[in-house]
C-alpha cells in the first residue's frame, strides 16, 4: 500500500434545460481532498453557496496530516454554513442560499467522506459498485419509514427537497461521515443530483469500469446530455492504483 497513488479527473456541465451552472468541484490532489458542491436557492443564490464552500475547501493548506486535513475539512463546512446563514438573513426573510456538499479524503490506507445533502459517493471494488453515503432528502425518509419503496422512489415528485444542506435553515449543522480502508483497484465516483438522477446505477457502474481511454467524468456527462439532463451534472472520478 505504500506504492498507492491517486488519479483523479472533473467535468461539471450546466445541463441541456440550464443556462447557469450552480454546481462545483474540488479537486486537490496535492492534499487527497475531493469534492462536489450543488447549489439551491435560486435567483444565483446556488452559484453562491456552492462557490463558497470550493473557495473554502480550496484554502486549505497543503502539509497537514491526516486527522489535521479532516479537521480543516470540517472546520471550513461549518464556517461556511455560518457565513451563509448570515448571509440569507441580510438577503431578507425566506431566503435560502444553500448547498449540498460531498467530500472525499484519502490518504495512505485510509478514505473518509463527509457530506450534506443528496450530492453523493459511490465506490466501484472489485466489480461491485455501491453507495456509500447516504442521502439527506424527503424521499430518503420515506423509504427507511417504509412508506414508499425504492422503485417508487424513481422519479418521485418530490424528489428534490432535501432535509440537510450547508447554510441551510436547522437547528444544528451536522457532517455525516463514512470511512473505510483504502484498496489498490478502487474508483471513487463523487457526483450531483443531476448525474445519479438522469443514469441508472447500472450505466454508472458501467462507465466507471470501462477502460478505453475516455476520462469517466467525460464519458458520464455525455451519457447524461444524451439523456437531455434537465439539471445541472457533474461528475469527479478518484482512482487508487
Amino acid at each position: 500500500m505504500t506504492d498507492i497513488r491517486l488519479r483523479s479527473w472533473a467535468m461539471t456541465h450546466p445541463g441541456v434545460k440550464r443556462t447557469h451552472n450552480e454546481d462545483t468541484y474540488v479537486a486537490r490532489p496535492d492534499l487527497g481532498v475531493w469534492a462536489v458542491a450543488d447549489g439551491a436557492g435560486g435567483h444565483q443564490a446556488g452559484e453562491v453557496a456552492s462557490g463558497m464552500i470550493a473557495e473554502a475547501l480550496e484554502a486549505i493548506p497543503s502539509g497537514l496530516s491526516a486527522s489535521e486535513l479532516l479537521a480543516q475539512v470540517r472546520m471550513q463546512i461549518e464556517s461556511t454554513h455560518a457565513a451563509l446563514r448570515a448571509l440569507a438573513m441580510q438577503r431578507g426573510p425566506n431566503v435560502t442560499v444553500a448547498s449540498t456538499v460531498v467530500v472525499l479524503l484519502a490518504r495512505n490506507e485510509h478514505f473518509a467522506c463527509l457530506w450534506a445533502g443528496d450530492s453523493r459517493v459511490y465506490l466501484l471494488r472489485g466489480g461491485e459498485f455501491r453507495q456509500i453515503t447516504r442521502d439527506h432528502s424527503l424521499v430518503q425518509e420515506l423509504i427507511d419509514s417504509g412508506a414508499i419503496t425504492p422503485a417508487e422512489a424513481e422519479g418521485h415528485p418530490r424528489a428534490n427537497v432535501i432535509t440537510r444542506a450547508v447554510g441551510a435553515d436547522v437547528e444544528e449543522f451536522v457532517l455525516d461521515k463514512v470511512s473505510g480502508r483504502l484498496m489498490a483497484g478502487d474508483r471513487f465516483l463523487l457526483c450531483s443530483d443531476g448525474l445519479c438522477k438522469t443514469l441508472p446505477g447500472a450505466q454508472l457502474a458501467e462507465l466507471l469500469g470501462a477502460d478505453d481511454g475516455v476520462p469517466w467524468p467525460q464519458a458520464m456527462i455525455a451519457a447524461a446530455l444524451a439523456m437531455n439532463a434537465s439539471d445541472n451534472v457533474t461528475a469527479v472520478t478518484v482512482e487508487a492504483v
